[in-house]
């Protein structure tokens, strides 16, 4: 007799729908191509949006930087204080964004779930996007605010709640994507601080999907519409277009002193091991010298995505290199996933509870590492599946 029985059933019902799935195994670096089980597939399933995963430059800095500083921080930053890796990468970050200063996490998740619990009391308000990150939802969650939300990316109802109930609190935040992860769509960020100034709210934007993807070298949605200075609390991610792990939150000095004495992820867990702030380091420096990376990415994008269109597929009305394919139900999603793995193509789908029920995808992520060979090759093996299971004619 099994001792968790209540676990049995559970993952009996992921079997009984179709959407029960073993983790395959990655036998090699993350890249354009992978080794996924012992067969080289083309990977369209990573956020390594600018191939910096693998890059030299930033392979050999962490290397010097473990030579020199070891593997790991030690302690809580808090406690042992910072090295001067972590202090320069802030600084460099900082100047990178336009921003005053910024604050360094263990992940963007953590970040989320440190700061709106940091920056939030029971007086305040959050309302936030509908199609908003997990990591937001999470940290709204631990705050104690009270809590609203409005319809994906509508203006109008927004402002509906801001007129109905900004007077009723202390202070009210606005929080949102800058990039849609699971739909690709961007955050109609000029719109939202219109009417944060006119609310007297203050603006939360969550750029992971946005950094190093959008903007002037990748600098991110708000530099894409020229919004430097007047978004409040700007969250970034350092494990996908960087290419290593971690997340950070650019802001006014006032909000990072006030977080490095109550963020509980900065206050509990131990800091950013000295090669990922390292390679962190390289990589913005790479960025900062160059936009090759990113028109490549953007070139891809638009390739793969016309490609698509061209076959008939439903990409939905992405905007960015986060391109879904949706097919609906879970289990023919899943059936869609594993097709493609064997003919050498791997894209992860994407089913409830991370999308709601019927709203099934396959989200193919863009890389700069991809070829235009990678791509049509790709195109064929969605052409092939597609037809088979009648999803195109």
């Amino acid at each position: 007799m099994s001792k968790y029985p209540f676990l049995d059933e559970k993952i009996d019902e992921l079997k009984k729908s179709g959407v029960y799935r073993t983790l395959p195994i990655n036998y090699g670096p993350i890249d354009h191509t992978i080794d996924l089980n012992h067969k080289l597939v083309i990977n369209l399933s990573s956020n390594n949006y600018l191939g910096l995963a693998t890059h030299e430059r930033i392979k050999h800095a962490a290397v010097r930087a473990i030579d020199q500083y070891g593997v790991g921080a030690g302690s809580v930053r808090t406690i042992v204080g910072n090295q001067d890796l972590l202090e320069h990468l802030e600084i460099i970050l900082a100047n990178f964004k336009h921003e005053e200063a910024v604050t360094c996490f263990q992940s963007g998740f953590t970040c989320n779930l440190g700061v709106i619990p940091a920056l939030t009391d029971k007086d305040d308000l959050i309302i936030s996007d509908e199609l908003n990150h997990a990591s937001i939802i999470d940290g709204i969650r631990l705050s104690k605010a009270e809590r609203m939300v409005y319809r994906h990316s509508d203006m109008n109802h927004l402002e509906e709640l801001l007129l109905q109930h900004r007077s009723s609190y202390k202070n009210v935040f606005i929080i949102t994507d800058g990039v849609f992860s699971m739909d690709g769509d961007i955050a109609q960020l000029p719109e939202i601080v219109k009417l944060a100034k006119k609310y007297q709210a203050l603006t939360y934007v969550d750029d992971a999907h946005g950094s190093g993807v959008l903007g002037e070298s990748g600098r991110g949605t708000v530099d894409h519409f020229h919004l430097n200075g007047e978004v409040d609390f700007i969250v970034g991610t350092l494990s996908k277009a960087i290419g290593v792990v971690g997340g950070y939150l650019a802001s006014k000095q006032i909000v990072k002193d006030w977080l490095l004495h109550r963020a509980r992820p900065l206050l509990f867990s131990t800091a950013l091991p000295p090669s990922a702030i390292a390679s962190t380091i390289e990589a913005v420096k790479i960025l900062s010298e160059s936009d090759a990376y990113t028109k490549r990415l953007w070139d891809n994008s638009f390739y793969f995505k016309e490609g698509l269109k061209n076959l008939g597929f439903d990409i939905g009305h992405s905007e960015t290199p986060i391109t879904p394919v949706m097919i609906g139900e879970e289990a023919k999603t899943m059936a869609f996933s594993k097709a493609l793995l064997a003919e050498g193509v791997f894209v992860s789908a994407i089913v409830f509870p991370t999308v709601p029920q019927g709203k099934g995808r396959l989200r193919c992520m863009l890389s700069a590492s991809h070829t235009k060979e990678d791509l049509d090759r790709a195109l064929e093996a969605f052409e092939l599946v597609g037809k088979q299971m009648n999803i195109i004619v």
